[in-house]
């Protein structure tokens, strides 16, 4: 039993050694915050476990309820996916009222959980915001503005709006499941800087889409240099505040040192204030009679920018379903606020899990969330 434990111990010294040398010691944050706190991949409520920078309410706008609010029931088929998928929120906002909405055992209105990739839209809203505000003279403006010495052949033909339309060209690489993918070094590393700073620009840009999480680190590092402020600090001044946000809300920083903002993924917040991101939107940037994004950049936002990639806009999810637009922001977890223009509806669907089955570049039960809010309205 010693001479197990002896070389089981020096195993473990052996391998944190290797993990170190070869720069993927990153690993191990990713197994103390995951396997040992029980959980295979990245979860919700895992904001807890690194540092983060608040991102501050101020005056808080109630959501109104309607007079039926409450009064309508989920569907059978509604209810059976929400326990198998471990649904934790379920809103319908219509006509800017909450109808419907309920939470799981343990969550309520006022829990926090992880956007994931629904914060690429917000990413993606703020330089729409700092266009409007005069830090970034527009879409076509070159990366290499503002970090010249950004590498690769099409590095200085790469434009913001790239970044934002998921159109870059980068030398990303998208994988959620491997730990030794630049999306894990990403989400577990404390040096996202060194990350995007050994990127380059091998292909040419504004040609096609292709979503990569380092378009909009990169272009999430290019706002906060613009501004010079925090990303957070940004979003606060630009958003959370106009838009009366319930509740201060957190954003996953590399580090506390450097304090680089996770752009891509990791706000966590609540179900009624990640419906206001796309109220604002279904509003056409409108919000109490002020117009806080130009209705020029929700439409380009809402629109695919190529033909052959209708599925994405500058920063949103979209789909033609059923004769109804819509747009969506979304997270790997199934995690959406859905809006449909035409029926001035708003979806929110936060959770555990989400279809593994796709349809039309959307995983199977964002149709369903769909399907079986209309069945829920026809209620009324």
């Amino acid at each position: 039993m010693r001479k197990f434990l002896k070389w089981f111990l020096g195993s473990i010294l052996l391998l944190i050694i290797i993990l170190y040398v070869t720069d993927y010691n990153y690993i191990l944050k990713g197994i103390r915050v995951v396997y040992l706190t029980g959980h295979t991949t990245a979860f919700i409520d895992d904001y807890k476990y690194f540092d983060n920078r608040s991102i501050e309410n101020k005056i808080v706008q109630n959501w109104p309820e309607a007079s039926t609010y409450n009064s309508i029931k989920p569907t059978q088929r509604l209810d059976s996916v929400n326990n198998a998928l471990g649904t934790t929120a379920f809103l319908i906002i219509k006509n800017g009222e909450i109808i419907y909405e309920n939470y799981a055992p343990e969550y309520t209105k006022d829990s926090k959980t992880n956007s994931f990739s629904m914060a690429k839209s917000i990413t993606t809203s703020l330089l729409f915001k700092a266009i409007q505000d005069g830090y970034i003279k527009s879409l076509e403006q070159p990366i290499t503005d503002f970090f010249p010495d950004f590498k690769g052949e099409f590095a200085k033909n790469t434009t913001v709006g790239d970044l934002a339309s998921m159109a870059s060209g980068l030398n990303w690489e998208e994988h959620y499941y491997s730990p030794f993918s630049m999306t894990a070094r990403a989400y577990y590393d404390d040096e996202i800087g060194e990350l995007v700073n050994s990127l380059e620009v091998n292909q040419a840009s504004g040609q096609n889409f292709k979503y990569l999480s380092g378009n909009t680190l990169l272009l999430g590092m290019i706002i906060s240099k613009a501004t010079q402020k925090s990303l957070s600090e940004y979003l606060s001044q630009s958003f959370w505040r106009p838009l009366g946000m319930r509740q201060t809300a957190y954003w996953q920083l590399d580090n506390v040192e450097s304090g680089i903002e996770k752009a891509y993924c990791c706000i966590a917040s609540n179900a009624r204030d990640f419906a206001k991101i796309g109220q604002l939107f279904l509003q056409n940037g409108s919000w109490n009679g002020k117009q806080i994004i130009d209705t020029s950049y929700v439409k380009l936002a809402t629109k695919a920018r190529f033909k052959k990639s209708p599925q994405y806009g500058y920063g949103f999810w979209l789909s033609n379903y059923k004769t109804k637009q819509l747009f969506s922001m979304r997270g790997i977890l199934g995690q959406y606020v859905i809006g449909i223009p035409k029926d001035n509806l708003i979806i929110v669907r936060l959770g555990h899990h989400r279809s593994k089955e796709k349809i039309n570049h959307f995983p199977k039960d964002f149709y369903i969330y769909i399907d079986e809010t209309y069945q829920m309205l026809n209620q009324i």
